[in-house]
């Protein structure tokens, strides 16, 4: 618990994930190891058969073929492709001025796709809002909080699409230093972000007197 303690709480305060993939996938433009430490601004991109996981406190998100995101903690920015989400904690997925955000606090299983122009929600486990707001990427995800946004709601098991009419997502320059990058892709740092994101997300995920399941949740 003394080394557990300190990591929980600064892969909880920072924001950090952890990324798994087979190989073949950039993060800040460098190939990625298997598993490497994700900080808040990091870009990841999927190549051609590669995908990829993202554990974060109380999230996953798949990452399939071919698909560009930037990790913002408690929100995914999604240049183009898709991603599966599955989350305890609201985890959010941006495309420009759209943001999609799960109803309740709930356990909460839901797909977006970003091809085209044309971006498409399913929402598998639970409902979620898809909210259209301002182009400029601040106000689109101060937008995704607010009753005052175009807000339309997809039902579990139902599917929806909107044109994205004010283009792709603004991406922030990651703030990663190579130094820091290279602790954080350390052994003692991957291990550490490892149990840390373990314990936390056992904590969102199985608090209660009934454990989390599609059948009970």
């Amino acid at each position: 618990m003394m080394v557990v303690l300190p990591v929980s709480l600064w892969a909880q305060d920072t924001g950090a994930a952890m990324l798994r993939s087979s190989g073949g996938v950039l993060v800040n433009k460098n190939p990625a190891p298997a598993s490497t430490a994700l900080l808040p601004d990091d870009l990841i991109e999927t190549q051609k058969d590669i995908a990829a996981h993202i554990e974060a406190t109380g999230s996953t998100a798949d990452m399939r073929p071919e698909t560009i995101v930037q990790f913002e903690g408690d929100e995914l920015v999604l240049e183009h492709g898709s991603v599966s989400v599955n989350t305890a904690r609201s985890m959010r997925v941006r495309v420009g001025c759209i943001t999609v955000t799960p109803v309740s606090a709930e356990w909460t299983h839901y797909d977006v796709t970003d091809t085209n122009g044309k971006v498409t929600v399913s929402a598998l486990k639970d409902d979620v809002y898809i909210n259209s707001g301002s182009k400029n990427p601040q106000d689109a995800k101060q937008s995704a909080q607010s009753t005052h946004s175009d807000r339309t709601i997809v039902k579990e098991g139902e599917q929806k699409s909107r044109e994205e009419k004010c283009g792709g997502a603004a991406f922030k320059e990651s703030s990663r230093f190579a130094a820091r990058g290279a602790f954080m892709n350390s052994p003692w740092a991957i291990g550490g972000a490892t149990v840390a994101v373990g314990v936390l997300t056992c904590w969102a995920l199985c608090r209660g007197d009934d454990p989390i399941s599609p059948s009970n949740p």
